[in-house]
């Protein structure tokens, strides 16, 4: 039990801390008109979910590494709170075109993620 509440822990604090450098590298490098620090990090987040669940699946995957991987840092990496505000506060703006956009991009891209993340990673086990 306290080995798998560490590595939840471990995890989550490594996946925020990733989540944070990375939407604030974005931030600089794009600009504020849209919030694409959310949109990769819920796009990688998808990807690595794809591939560890065919790990996982596969049996390659250890109880401890799920919670470390899966749960910790995909949990601490990926983020629905930050997308739904960013989106209020684009429908506030009354910038419903980018809300729309941002919406569609975060759902579709983290959905195909996960697709190809598994697709991937079938492959290396075929």
């Amino acid at each position: 039990m306290w080995k798998t509440l560490l590595a939840v822990a471990l995890g989550g604090a490594c996946g925020s801390v990733a989540r944070w450098a990375i939407t604030r590298g974005l931030l600089q490098l794009w600009g504020p008109a849209f919030p694409w620090g959310t949109w990769a990090v819920n796009v990688m987040g998808g990807v690595l979910i794809g591939g560890l669940s065919i790990h996982l699946t596969q049996g390659r995957l250890s109880p401890t590494a799920q919670a470390l991987l899966m749960t910790g840092f995909l949990g601490g990496l990926t983020t629905f709170s930050s997308f739904s505000l960013e989106t209020m506060a684009l429908i506030q703006q009354q910038r419903l075109p980018i809300a729309l956009l941002n919406v569609v991009l975060n759902l579709a891209g983290a959905f195909m993620g996960v697709g190809l993340g598994q697709m991937f990673t079938q492959r290396l086990y075929s």
